[in-house]
Formats: C-alpha cells, sequence, structure tokens
C-alpha cells in the first residue's frame, strides 16, 4: 500500500462556494490584474498582451493549442495565456546563490508552486551528491557529460527522449533527428499521456491521425458537441466561438459529468460593449451529464436515435454518402440495433429522453462537429469512444465540408506539431525511409517506447539516461512513487527546463538542468534574430517571434541544447547540427523534405496566418485498408461502478496549467486555499457520511490488487452523477497505478480510477 497526506498546511481557511457567474468577463479581468499585480510585470504583461498570438512580428501563446483567430483579431488571447507568459517573464532568477543555499533534500521539500515561483534558471546546473547542491557546469562540460554517458550505455535503447508540448517544431525536428541517429526510437511525449486514443481512433476511422476542421468551420457549423473539455480553463479562448455560435442560433450541447462554466455563460473580456454593460453570452443550449467513461453509450445512444429516425424521414442518413465513402455500416447498424435502450441508459447515465433530445439537434442540423478532450480518451475504451464519434459523424456524412467533422481539444501549444514533426515512438515506415534518404542516417525500424514503457523500463533498470526537453515529467506521469523510484534509477537525467521544478528534485545519480530560453524571448543566433512554428490543434502552422530579452545571457534556445548534445553523443556525425543553429531556415528546409505537407516550408510559413496542413480525409481521401472511412463495431464496456465504489477523474483547477501551480483557488468551481480535495455527489456522500469539507481518505485499487491512499482530502459537494468522483491533478496522480493503462492507447487511466472514499481515520 502506498500512502500519502493531504493535510492542510496553508494558513488561508478552505472555502467552497458555488460559481454562478459567466466564464471570463470581470472575473477573468480581476484575476488577471492581481496576478500583474503580483508578479510586478507592469509593464511587460500589458506588452506581451500586443504581441500574442498576432501574425506581424508576435510570438504565439505558450499555453493552449486553440487557433488564432482568422479575423485580424487584436486581443485574441485569455487569462490564462496572461498568466502563463507573465510566469514565464518574471524577474525572479534561481542562480548559482540560490542553489548554493539550498540543498535539493530541503528543496524536495517545498510545494510545487513554491519551486516554480522562484523564478527563472539562469546558468547549466549539475548534481553534487557529495553535497546535496546542484553546482554550475560550463555548457561544454554539460554537453560532454551528456555525450559521454549516452556513448558508454550498451545500446541505444537504454536512452529515453522525453518532449512535452513546449517544443517549437524546428527543435521538434532535431530532437528525433538526433534520437534516431543515436540509434533509438524511445520517444515518449505528453500525447502518450492525453490524446494518443484520438490519434489511433482517428487513424483507423479515417486514415489520419488528426482532426479534419478548422476555425472557420467552428463559425459555419450549424450543431456543436463538446465532449469532456472544461474550455473556460483548458482552451478558453473557445468561448469566443461558443458565444459567436449561439449569437447566431447555431445550438451547442455539453456533454460532461462537471456541468463546467464554459457551458452556461459567458463575456468576452474583448467585447468591451458587453464587458461594460455586464452582458452575458450564453455557450450551451443542453447540457448532458453522462457518468464517467458514459460518453460511448451516449453517443451510441444518439446513433441509435439517428437510425429510428431514418425509418419515418429518410433524410436523417446520408445514405449517398454513406455508399460512397464508408465501410462496414451494416455491420455497425446490426450493432446499435442490438443494443438495448436499458443499457445504454445504464451505461451512460443519461435518461433516453435526455439522448433523444441530443438526436434531435443533431438530426435536425445541416453541419454538426463534434469535439471532444481528455474526458473522452483517458479511458480503457478510449479508442472506441472517438470511433464511435466518427461513426455518428459518418452517418450523416459530416465529413469533407465545411462546417462539420471531428474536433479534437489539444491541451500544450505545439504538442499536435510535435507528432507531426516526428515525436513518436511508433514511427511510419515512409517518414523513416525519407528520413535516411535526406539526413543520411539509418533510424531504427523498432518501435521504441512510450510514456508507461519508459517509466517501467527505468524502474527496471533497462533505461539508464532520460532526457526531457520541457515540462515536468516526474508529475505529470501517473503513480507517482512509482515514476519517482524510477527516475532516481538513471544513470542520468537531462532536464531542459525555463523554471525549477519537482523532476529537477527527483534525479538519476548524475543529473543536469539545462536552461533555455521561453517562447516570449528573443532568440538570437550568427543568422540573427530567429523564428520558430508551431502548429495548433487544427494543423495550421505559423510563426512565432520573441519580444523580451533573455532572463539571463547563458540560456540557449533550444535547437541549440540539442545540437549540443547531440555532437558530444555523435562525435562522427555529418548532421550540420551547427548550421542549423545558426539559421533555422536551414532547418525547415530539410524538413520540408522529409514532412507531408511541409513543402516550400519557408515561404508558406511567413504567409498571413502561415499555411493549414493537408488534411486527406477532409477531401474524402482515406488512406485506410478499404480506401474509405471505416464504420467500428465495438461493444459497450461496462463502466458502472461496483457497489461501494466510485469513478474518478483527474482535472486541472482554473488556476494551474498542466503541472504548473498557480494558485489554490478554481475559480469557476468555488474554491479558494485548496488543493487536496475531492468533489463528490451529495448523495455519495451522505451514504458515507461525509459532510461540507469533512477530511476523507481516499483509496484506489489497481488492476493488480494493489491500492494507494491519500488521506485527509476535503470532501466537496457537487453537481456530479452518483457513482463519480474528481480531483486534481497532479496531486491524485498517485491513485493511478503504472499497470492501469488502456490496452487501446497505452494512455494511463487517468479519468477511470477505481476508488473507496470514506471519513478520515486521522483526526486533527
Amino acid at each position: 500500500m502506498d500512502e500519502r497526506d493531504g493535510k492542510h498546511q496553508d494558513a488561508a481557511q478552505p472555502e467552497f462556494r458555488p460559481y454562478h457567474h459567466p466564464a471570463a468577463g470581470w472575473g477573468a479581468a480581476k484575476s488577471v490584474t492581481e496576478f500583474l499585480v503580483r508578479e510586478r510585470e507592469f509593464m511587460n504583461g500589458p506588452r506581451a498582451v500586443m504581441k500574442m498570438n498576432h501574425e506581424n512580428g508576435g510570438f504565439d501563446c505558450p499555453g493552449c493549442a486553440w487557433p488564432d483567430d482568422t479575423k485580424g483579431l487584436h486581443l485574441d488571447i485569455c487569462e490564462n495565456g496572461i498568466k502563463h507568459v507573465t510566469w514565464e517573464m518574471t524577474r525572479k532568477r534561481v542562480d548559482r546563490e540560490f542553489f548554493a543555499a539550498h540543498t535539493v533534500g530541503e528543496l524536495s521539500e517545498w510545494s510545487d508552486f513554491d519551486l516554480e515561483d522562484q523564478g527563472r534558471l539562469t546558468e547549466p546546473m549539475r548534481y553534487d551528491p557529495e553535497n546535496d547542491h546542484y553546482v554550475p557546469i560550463s555548457w561544454a562540460d554539460a554537453f560532454a557529460l551528456v555525450g559521454r554517458t549516452l556513448q558508454e550505455l550498451d545500446s541505444p535503447d537504454q536512452a529515453a527522449f522525453y518532449t512535452s508540448g513546449r517544443l517549437g517544431n524546428e527543435a521538434t525536428f532535431l530532437y528525433q533527428l538526433m534520437a534516431r541517429e543515436f540509434g533509438t526510437n524511445n520517444l515518449p511525449d505528453c500525447s502518450n499521456m492525453c490524446h494518443e486514443a484520438s490519434g489511433r481512433a482517428l487513424q483507423a476511422s479515417l486514415g489520419t491521425g488528426k482532426g479534419t476542421v478548422d476555425l472557420k468551420d467552428w463559425e459555419m457549423t450549424d450543431a456543436l458537441f463538446i465532449l469532456g473539455v472544461n474550455a473556460a480553463s483548458n482552451a478558453p479562448r473557445m468561448l469566443t466561438a461558443l458565444a459567436e455560435a449561439y449569437r447566431r442560433d447555431a445550438q451547442i450541447v455539453h456533454i460532461n459529468p462537471l456541468v463546467e462554466a464554459a457551458s452556461t455563460r459567458t463575456i468576452i473580456p474583448h467585447e468591451f460593449a458587453r464587458m461594460a454593460a455586464f452582458r452575458p453570452t450564453r455557450t450551451g443550449t443542453l447540457n448532458l451529464q453522462p457518468r464517467i467513461g458514459g460518453d460511448m453509450a451516449l453517443i451510441r445512444g444518439m446513433a441509435k436515435a439517428v437510425l429510428d429516425e431514418q425509418k419515418v424521414d429518410p433524410k436523417a442518413l446520408d445514405v449517398e454518402f454513406i455508399e460512397r465513402h464508408t465501410a462496414g455500416f451494416a455491420e455497425y447498424r446490426a450493432l446499435c440495433e442490438a443494443t438495448s435502450w436499458d443499457e445504454i441508459e445504464r451505461q451512460s447515465g443519461v435518461g433516453r429522453s435526455e439522448i433523444l433530445a441530443a438526436a434531435r439537434v443533431y438530426c435536425e442540423a445541416d453541419r454538426s462537429i463534434v469535439s471532444w478532450c481528455l474526458g473522452v480518451t483517458q479511458h480503457e475504451h478510449g479508442v472506441d469512444t472517438v470511433r464511435e464519434i466518427v461513426n455518428l459523424l459518418l452517418l450523416r456524412g459530416n465529413l469533407g465540408r465545411e462546417g462539420a467533422g471531428p474536433s479534437p481539444v489539444r491541451g500544450h501549444s505545439n504538442v499536435q506539431g510535435n507528432r507531426t514533426c516526428g515525436i513518436d515512438h511508433r514511427p511510419d515506415g515512409a517518414f523513416l525511409q525519407r528520413l535516411a534518404e535526406v539526413c543520411d542516417i539509418d533510424p531504427p525500424r523498432a518501435h521504441g517506447l512510450d510514456t508507461v514503457g519508459t517509466v517501467e523500463a527505468m524502474h527496471r533498470g533497462d533505461v539508464k539516461v532520460f532526457v526531457g526537453m520541457g515540462g515536468n515529467f516526474a508529475l505529470a506521469a501517473p503513480d507517482t512513487p512509482y515514476t519517482f523510484a524510477a527516475l532516481r534509477e538513471c544513470r542520468l537525467t537531462v532536464h531542459v527546463s525555463t523554471k525549477l521544478n519537482r523532476s529537477h528534485l527527483v534525479h538519476g545519480r548524475q543529473a543536469l538542468i539545462l536552461p533555455c530560453l521561453g517562447r516570449t524571448e528573443k532568440d538570437q543566433q550568427r543568422g540573427g534574430l530567429q523564428a520558430t512554428s508551431v502548429e495548433d490543434s487544427m494543423s495550421m502552422v505559423h510563426l512565432s517571434v520573441g519580444m523580451k530579452r533573455p532572463a539571463s545571457p547563458d540560456l540557449l534556445s533550444e535547437p541549440a541544447i540539442i545540437a549540443g548534445m547531440a555532437r558530444a553523443a555523435l562525435p562522427g556525425s555529418n548532421t550540420p547540427w551547427e548550421k542549423y543553429v545558426e539559421d533555422y531556415d536551414r532547418i525547415r528546409d530539410t524538413m520540408s523534405q522529409v514532412l507531408d505537407g511541409f513543402e516550400d516550408f519557408n515561404r508558406r510559413v511567413r504567409l498571413p496566418l502561415g499555411f493549414r496542413l493537408r488534411q486527406p480525409a477532409r477531401e474524402l481521401v482515406f488512406h485506410t485498408p478499404s480506401g474509405r472511412a471505416e464504420f467500428s463495431a465495438a461493444a459497450l464496456p461496462d463502466v458502472v461502478p461496483a457497489a461501494g465504489t466510485l469513478a474518478l477523474g483527474t482535472m486541472r483547477s482554473h488556476d494551474q496549467w498542466n503541472t504548473t501551480i498557480y494558485s489554490d483557488n478554481d475559480r469557476y468551481r468555488g474554491i479558494k486555499n485548496l488543493r487536496t480535495l475531492i468533489f463528490m455527489n451529495a448523495d455519495d456522500m451522505r451514504d458515507r457520511g461525509i459532510g461540507r469539507l469533512d477530511d476523507v481518505d481516499i483509496t484506489s485499487t489497481a488492476r493488480d490488487g494493489s491500492t494507494r491512499t491519500l488521506r485527509r482530502y476535503k470532501a466537496i459537494p457537487y453537481d456530479i452523477p452518483r457513482g463519480c468522483a474528481a480531483g486534481y491533478m497532479p496531486e491524485m496522480n498517485v491513485l493511478c497505478a503504472i499497470g492501469d493503462y488502456s490496452t487501446q492507447s497505452d494512455q494511463p487511466l487517468m479519468k477511470h480510477v477505481k476508488i473507496t472514499v470514506q471519513p478520515s481515520a486521522i483526526t486533527g
């Protein structure tokens, strides 16, 4: 058994007051103002606002991957984006004096907020085990240490090269090139923990791993179905699209166990007249609350209703589209007919009348978009659920035309670009062949390790070097104690970062912290000021140019750090690493020869708003075995919790971005001064003798029967279906065992943890 105590150490008392106000609006303005004051960024903060997400010399928001506005909006920003940028631009510094004053053991007792709040890293640091301090090291010696340790490995597969979604496309391409020239496809990434199911499902159904719609489609659609996403926090700029859709009479159906703020009303801050008049706009026309994991059954119910509707209205189905462009329809129809409404209601947790209401919206809309996020993917059956979404779209031909199609909502700003540009532990053979021909290397063909596989391999001692480009791997991964132990088994851990975080303190026998430029900072190389490119969640590729002087003269860009490690690890390499770093246009020229859709890269990326990568499925070209869009015919999973247990989904608070915690508040859920909590249905609380804000113990049971316990968490009554509960990551990642991952996508089951909850055994 693993146990963690969530005792509350803050002096401020926890508060819970249900939130009933519009999303964004004056609440967001007040929060941003307070944040700028706290960070003392009265000049740079507002200046960054005027440069972020602008097509002419601006930088891309390092937060979410929502597309930039297509109408020339000059305030295409959000509360969380401003916080993220301000957090990066802080004047605070973590320098050699800071590390000399604090041992790693001492820092390990600090909160995650306090670690990042110390400010920007300023120079490379090496862990000294004799005195438990990080000490300065030159860039040359740091690269030499990386190169020497990699060369001493018995096999290239004893190294793993991880990336979060913050890397630009050029650095991404160099990173995967380094790993593959070194000889491994061990390229785990954050997609392995969030949208892997989406990619695999869309690839199987449509022959593409991405959504097919763009922002203009959102502006034209008749109906939007939003599943498993808290847009007000995770993709706040979506609020603009939702408000505009409502004002043009589009139907907006939100499907989520929790009714989130983004599904009710909003005041868009750049709509000044509405802000001044406190005039909100609705952002939804129907809310459905399935049980955790019940989305697939709900979508199956909608499909069943569409098929039933065809019996009285032949136009309910797009028969011509189905016959010309799909395969497997007869089997799917038979499956829907064989699935009873009793089973659909039981598994979805939603009544038949509500499902029929959603189906009616779908049938009456000429064009529909279905959008989803991690609430759909982080389940055992995540791939089947996304494929079920595609099934529903195919029934009415909602593909290959404007205003219609699948639209996954990616989280981090360039996570989709990372995968496009080669960060993939299961690379396509055609891509490897082009890489070999253009870059004159012999890349490995065998699949590498994903995130879960990497943690398990480190734990066994099979992976001895871990390199992390951005992110906070130790906290982002599941089964926190197991992941910590795995990292400590490494011979060397290397983290390329902008700020101090937990992963720097959970290190191998040797460890390096390599500080890099942030997205907001100027990247000056021998060839002049450099721009990097990113890809948003709707396949638009555009340039980003920093505006601010770097936090330290000793920072290097990510391409420069990658090139330095590569040259040290591959001394005989013919790859022109130094020339690539001098001028990123040279990287883009090579990328244009290797990557599909990047032809004429340097010219096209400099067009206003950049360019959109071609999506064959959008043009009704399907790279599937049948050459058609494939219906799937998977049985509904049993997601009903056993008696006495609950299904737990982890999520972010509003004042948080991934593992970065800005405060212990969650405005949209009415929480102040508290993160160690669990949201529960009031009846489930009453059945267990639990009152509002009572201390509870939460125990998860893994597939292998092992248990993990969090103690003294506060119980919060919330509007969530019976049998369901929710709480914050990364604190609750400890409850998800390393072996509890989807057999379909290999993703950790962060949104479907089996738990029991009881009044705390520890008091006081």
